[in-house]
């Protein structure tokens, strides 16, 4: 596994495509993944601390698994299957039992940030994509 953490996010009103780029912890190489719009400005706006009038979906989210005691443990991304990736939500629930559940790569990045986590990248899907700094 590769861990990582959000680089940048770089959002193309002419092209209307957005992308998150992870980078390597302890390396060089950097992954690019194409994310929605909304999923984008959600990310950047809690970087920035903006505070939306009402929550968005990322911060609610966020708040059911807190008030659920449970805790998110783990962001992987661990597929890329037809030039999607998949990811997985790995969170530990009452007692420490580990559930996983599917997710976009965007809303996992999203949770990631929202909880201070990196974002594990399984090597294959990193040497697919990944190109160096």
């Amino acid at each position: 596994m590769v861990k990582t953490e959000l680089s940048r996010i770089i959002i193309d009103e002419k092209k209307h495509e957005q992308v998150i780029v992870l980078k390597e912890i302890s390396g060089m190489r950097l992954l690019p993944i194409v994310v929605g719009l909304n999923e984008a400005v959600s990310i950047r706006m809690y970087l920035n601390a903006a505070q939306p009038p009402r929550p968005l979906t990322h911060d609610l989210i966020k708040k059911i698994i807190e008030s659920l005691g449970a805790v998110l443990d783990k962001v992987i991304i661990d597929k890329l299957v037809d030039n999607t990736f998949h990811a997985k939500l790995h969170l530990k629930v009452c007692g420490g039992a580990v559930t996983v559940v599917d997710a976009r790569p965007s809303d996992s990045v999203a949770l990631a940030v929202r909880f201070s986590l990196p974002v594990f990248v399984e090597e294959a899907v990193f040497e697919k994509l990944s190109r160096s700094v």
